[in-house]
Order: structure tokens, then C-alpha cells, then sequence
């Protein structure tokens, strides 16, 4: 019996048709994830907290590979978000922070990433404890987790003085010379 592992990938569909087809997928007994952002919306007579879809036209399946021509046949499914050829293969832990942070935040921006190489930090408070990441922009407290295989990055009020400079350990050949020491 051969199992094919699953992979997360990111599926493409028809406009305001996200939560369809997570339904259609989950009937089907397919592992799916729709990110569903809490918004405030206010009406004139009432607010009322409401759940969108994070990622407009993206929902994401986790399946062995050999399932994606049956996928594709799943109403409201254009195609797979593909990267450099292939469909894109979105990480686990990535998921588990988009996960995370929809469950910690309500009315969580989605902004498209540039991504930039710079400083690489740790949470060190609250609900993203110790995720690591590349800071992309720092304003007053705004801190912005990167998350690369979507290209997308979720914003969070976070506290600048919870998060640490992650030190990059840089590694020696010391097989010649016995007599280096290294100190921070």
C-alpha cells in the first residue's frame, strides 16, 4: 500500500466563492482551510461581527499529490496558485500562523509583500511566541509577519520591545587553527 504524504496547497477560485467551495471540498472529505477573518461591520442600526474570507479567491487544500485533478473538478475551483511552474506548496507552519493569528486578532489586514531581506527577530510576548520571521516594515508598533510561500503579510498591533534580533551564528572551519576563540 503506497500513501502519497499530504501537502498544503493554495487553490484559486471563482470570486466570493471561497466558502463554497471549502464546503464543497470538506463533503467531499477533503482536509481544506478558509481563513476566515472576525469584521466589525456597521450597519445604521447595529454592529455586527461577521466572517470574510482573509485570502479573497484563495483556499487551501491538504492532499497527496496524486488528488489534484479531482480538486480541480470541485465546482468554484479555477486552478492551483502555481510557483515557478508547479502548484505552490504552502509549509505547515505557515497555515499553523495564519491559524494562530486569526484566532488572537479580529479585522486582520492583508497586505501584498514585497519580499525584502532584512533583520531576523523572535516574538518574545504573546500569542506568536517565538515564530521567527524577516522584519518588512517597523512603524510605531506595527510589526508584520511575513509568510513567503503566499507573498502575503499579515499585520498585527504588537509592541516593538516584544520581539529580540535573532544573532546569526556564523560557522568557522577551526580544523586549522586551535586557538580562536569565539565570544559575543
Amino acid at each position: 500500500m503506497n500513501i502519497e504524504k499530504a501537502t498544503w496547497y493554495a487553490l484559486y477560485t471563482k470570486p466570493r466563492w471561497e466558502k463554497k467551495v471549502a464546503d464543497l471540498l470538506t463533503k467531499k472529505k477533503i482536509v481544506n482551510y478558509c481563513p476566515l477573518n472576525r469584521v466589525q461591520k456597521q450597519w445604521s442600526d447595529r454592529k455586527k461581527i461577521v466572517l470574510e474570507p482573509l485570502f479573497k479567491s484563495y483556499v487551501f487544500v491538504c492532499i497527496p499529490e496524486g488528488m489534484q485533478l479531482d480538486i480541480r473538478q470541485t465546482d468554484g475551483v479555477i486552478n492551483f496558485v502555481y510557483w515557478l511552474g508547479k502548484p505552490a506548496v504552502i509549509r505547515d507552519n505557515e497555515i499553523d500562523v495564519i491559524k494562530r493569528f486569526l484566532h488572537d486578532y479580529e479585522n486582520v489586514q492583508l497586505e501584498k509583500a514585497e519580499v525584502n531581506l532584512n533583520d531576523t527577530v523572535r516574538v518574545t510576548h504573546g500569542p506568536l511566541l517565538f515564530m521567527e520571521g524577516n522584519v518588512v516594515e517597523v512603524k510605531h508598533k506595527t510589526v508584520k509577519v511575513l509568510l513567503p510561500s503566499l507573498g502575503f503579510t499579515l499585520v498585527a498591533e504588537v509592541d516593538k520591545t516584544h520581539i529580540e534580533k535573532v544573532k546569526l551564528v556564523r560557522q568557522f572551519d577551526l580544523s586549522h587553527n586551535d586557538n580562536i576563540k569565539l565570544s559575543n
